[in-house]
């Protein structure tokens, strides 16, 4: 079974589940916690804070831990949950860290032995025959693959939670001379907006504040500081777009594709910019995941054809 991750700063998301990249770890099991994990000696809730941005997340075990519990939900999902299992995993890198990284990503889940853990009450024994590593961005489009080959150029702009991620595309194939990865995702936005509601009012407030005000719910806060947050995303969003400008990149020549959580709550800011044309939404959040996993299975059906191995990473 192929198990689809797209491993984000903010969320992780697979093809049908979307849950915050953060952990709490404990010493015994928390009795108000609706997801668990044992792992490692230890307990591991889907709550707490997010984990900090590292654009290597190789570093320590907690993206592991959260792809346990990707792999435990999607298993659940389709009524395969048994005491072992064996998954093929699908998984991507930002366009710029593939080629570099992709190795080590790889083989930070390819583990030599079955992983032992317990997932709310189900003893596992979780084994991952291969991994593939994609190209984010490239993956959130698969899905339109016959209306992006109509075009010379088309750009795909993934808008993460820490990254921006910037991939051409050449008659629908990826030129990977434009493969650019941007440190001005959502979550930098946030910080920077709770950062001047700070300085100007006084007043501490959160990521799930501007969320809310973004999504149209009530927040409690005052029409100044809805008013502010609402000019400084139009003002985020702006200055993605001029970056994109700078790297030489002509919204107006060519169709761009927005996709990933942050094109989402940009899109009305991004639609009535003149620097974008006829600006496209893959308003999919699970987008990436679903295109890993077409991925893998085409590359899949190539080695059964040929007769060969499948080329996986690891």
């Amino acid at each position: 079974m192929i198990i689809a991750v797209d491993h984000g700063n903010s969320a992780i998301k697979t093809e049908n589940f979307v849950f915050p990249s953060a952990l709490s770890q404990h010493t015994v099991a928390p009795p108000m916690a609706k997801e668990l994990l044992e792992y490692g000696g230890h307990y591991w809730s889907l709550s707490g804070d997010r984990i900090p941005y590292n654009r290597n997340k190789t570093t320590d075990e907690q993206f592991f831990i959260l792809t346990l519990f990707a792999i435990a939900k999607e298993l659940k999902q389709s009524n395969q949950l048994l005491p072992m299992n064996m998954v093929d995993l699908a998984i991507g890198l930002p366009p710029e860290h593939w080629a570099a990284q992709r190795e080590v990503f790889a083989r930070y889940f390819k583990r030599p032995d079955m992983t032992q853990c317990v997932y709310n009450n189900n003893p596992l024994s979780i084994g991952i025959s291969h991994v593939f590593v994609y190209p984010q961005a490239y993956a959130a489009v698969i899905g339109n693959g016959k209306e992006v080959k109509q075009y010379p150029r088309v750009y795909i702009v993934d808008l993460g939670g820490y990254t921006v991620d910037v991939l051409e595309l050449r008659n629908g194939v990826p030129n990977d001379k434009v493969w650019r990865s941007l440190e001005m995702g959502i979550i930098t936005m946030c910080n920077n907006i709770a950062a001047m509601v700070n300085t100007k009012h006084d007043m501490q407030i959160h990521e799930d504040h501007i969320m809310a005000v973004l999504n149209g719910q009530e927040t409690g806060l005052g029409d100044e500081i809805v008013s502010l947050i609402k000019s400084e995303v139009k003002a985020h969003a702006s200055l993605i777009l001029d970056k994109l400008r700078e790297l030489q990149i002509d919204m107006r020549a060519n169709p761009v594709y927005f996709v990933g959580g942050g094109a989402i709550l940009l899109e009305p800011f991004i639609r009535e910019n003149p620097k974008v044309l006829k600006p496209q939404f893959v308003l999919d959040v699970n987008a990436n995941a679903k295109g890993f996993r077409k991925l893998a299975e085409a590359q899949l059906r190539r080695a059964a054809g040929s007769g060969g191995q499948a080329y996986e990473n690891q």
